[in-house]
């Protein structure tokens, strides 16, 4: 692949559908989606995706979606996914994603605040709430069901078939060339909503450019990988901007399969399955495999964890001080490299060029874990407004705890108090309906991203907190919660963790403990698996509670979390405490365990 030829296609490309087709015509036959079918993955050719792709467009006019219209695209990862947005794009409307643990009232909010007047969903679950939705709005007449399900008039919503909805169309005339050549880089290509860490989502307007602008940059990123014949494994939400841009329309720029993934619990298995070569994912999951994998190594023999430990200690080394291994250190790296390192990139498929975090910072310990261990972790940097990737560590520049340089044609700088400003083709086009928010957003041409950081000599990004989270307690200092949590979540006691303390004199927090020690110590203890059943138990306080020292030995003083309460459950997404990208929830954290964090400080 010729890297002058390729950015000049990035660059005249005029729409997301013209790069596809033009992709489709290119590559015909070979594989470009592929998900589980009867127990293996099932290839989608480009060919028959591009056909569908037609048909879906020539479908949707054909009903009287018209251009700039809104359509809601509701659906698990799979290859209708990619189809429904890029038809809808096709015809020339716009694609509004949601979220598949949307509630009927979060539909409701998405239906009528984007006006849309049709929704494609993919399973009959999913087709239920969002039917229900649709019958208290005005605007929303029409739902395509990917899977068979009711047909016919429900309450004055027509619900179609997806197989019946594209064969009425086989025969139409309509020229889908000429409605994608009509289409414009400036024009929107969807309305993403914002996941609502802080409360009410709202609705980010991404053009064709921005997007195409987010592919080149990754392209020209991961160039020096060898970009050939990719292999993607897509699991985190396409409705969301991070896994819409990164996991599904840049594998598609450069001609990659994509093979999505069953769900987070088949995840492993998937992996050696699909055998990716680029995966994109947050912090969340790469915290979730360290602790399987040293969770593993404990329960191998003797030899094994001696083994593993001095691979991670001379990869560590190797890192942290570069040329300080010995002669001998480094014949034992490289026979570790294929008793150890080796074995473990098997477990995620053996083909493996580089994982890539996103959506939420990284743990340095984290980072350096897999680093050691010879699995090349890119930490990169963005937000939805940004669509969404601003910068990110490239391959043979990989520093850890950083977020790398700006992109290709990304332009970043520092406003007065710290705050990253970006800008780009990459930058929204406003939020859909609400000028205020766009004009607070966007100043003059820049973004201002809300997230404090600094940017050294090289043009490298180090991330410090978000403007709005920052925690200023009652003697002015200024503390990161993120970097506090990421800190506790590091023990291996505790699985997840907010701390609070604006304003106040100290931070608390609330802890989830971490499920195997809570379910091993419950069993130990003769008090069952439930940690809510024995949460209040003065003896796991205290195990937890040294886990909190542990963590509080390597921070600062201000940054100690003196006092905390354990949480009965989880944060999960279907609890409301989690976001579908697995971010915190602060507000609604507060909100359920406000009051027992505030007598904490009267605590004696």
């Amino acid at each position: 692949m010729n890297y002058d030829h390729m950015i000049r296609r990035y660059r005249q490309w005029r729409s997301l559908p013209e790069m596809f087709f033009d992709q489709a015509l290119l590559l015909g036959d070979k594989a470009v989606f592929a998900a589980k079918r009867g127990g293996r993955f099932e290839p989608v050719s480009w060919r028959q995706a591009a056909g569908q792709v037609r048909a879906l467009a020539r479908a949707l006019r054909k009903l009287g979606i018209a251009p700039g219209d809104r359509v809601v695209l509701v659906s698990e990862n799979r290859p209708e996914f990619a189809i429904a947005d890029l038809g809808i794009m096709a015809a020339g409307a716009i694609t509004v994603p949601a979220y598949v643990t949307n509630t009927v009232q979060d539909h409701l909010y998405v239906l009528e605040n984007s006006g849309a007047c049709a929704a494609i969903v993919s399973t009959r679950p999913l087709a239920e709430r969002v039917l229900a939705a649709a019958q208290m709005t005005a605007a929303c007449r029409s739902l395509i069901a990917i899977e068979p399900w009711l047909r016919g008039q429900t309450s004055a919503v027509d619900v179609l078939s997806w197989a019946d909805f594209l064969e009425s169309a086989a025969a139409d005339a309509g020229d889908v060339a000429a409605w994608v050549a009509a289409l414009d880089r400036r024009d929107t290509a969807c309305i993403i909503y914002t996941s609502g860490t802080g409360g009410v989502p709202k609705g980010v307007m991404l053009s064709h450019g921005a997007i195409l602008s987010n592919c080149m940059g990754a392209y020209d990123l991961l160039f020096e990988l060898g970009l050939d014949d990719e292999v993607f494994l897509s699991f985190l939400p396409l409705s969301h901007s991070y896994e819409h841009t990164a996991g599904q329309f840049f594998p598609l720029s450069i001609g990659a399969c994509i093979c999505y993934a069953e769900g987070v619990e088949s995840l492993g298995k998937n992996m050696v399955e699909a055998r990716p070569t680029l995966m994109t994912s947050v912090p969340r999951l790469y915290e979730s495999l360290h602790r399987r994998i040293l969770a593993n190594v404990e329960r191998a023999g003797p030899l094994s964890r001696y083994l593993f430990n001095a691979a991670v200690a001379l990869g560590k080394r190797a890192y942290e001080a570069p040329g300080s291994l010995s002669i001998r250190e480094r014949l034992a790296d490289l026979a570790l490299d294929v008793l150890v390192r080796r074995k473990l990139r098997k477990r995620f498929g053996g083909r493996l060029k580089a994982f890539v975090s996103g959506g939420a910072p990284l743990a340095y310990d984290i980072g350096l874990f897999f680093t050691a261990l010879g699995v090349r972790l890119l930490q990169g940097y963005g937000q939805t407004e940004s669509a969404p990737v601003i910068s990110c560590n490239a391959p043979a520049r990989n520093r850890i705890g950083t977020v790398g340089a700006p992109l290709l044609d990304v332009e970043v700088a520092l406003a007065e108090d710290g705050e990253i400003l970006v800008q780009g083709e990459l930058v929204m086009q406003g939020y859909w309906r609400d000028e205020p928010a766009t004009a607070a957003a966007i100043r003059e041409g820049w973004l201002y991203t809300g997230d404090i950081g600094t940017i050294d000599d090289h043009g490298t990004i180090t991330i410090t907190d978000r403007k709005k989270d920052i925690i200023v307690n009652s003697g002015g200092d200024n503390v990161s919660p993120l970097r506090v949590e990421g800190r506790l979540t590091l023990e291996p006691e505790i699985g997840q963790a907010m701390v609070f303390g604006d304003r106040k004199p100290h931070l608390v927090a609330v802890i989830v403990p971490d499920a195997d020690f809570a379910r091993s110590w419950g069993r130990s203890h003769g008090q069952g698996e439930d940690w809510a059943a024995f949460a209040a138990d003065a003896a796991f306080h205290r195990a937890l509670a040294a886990a909190v020292q542990r963590a509080n030995d390597s921070l600062s003083p201000i940054e100690h979390v003196r006092r905390f309460v354990v949480a009965p459950e989880p944060f999960t997404i279907e609890n409301g405490l989690l976001t579908p990208t697995l971010k915190l929830r602060r507000y609604k954290i507060r909100e359920l365990y406000g009051a027992r964090l505030e007598a904490l400080y009267g605590a004696g």
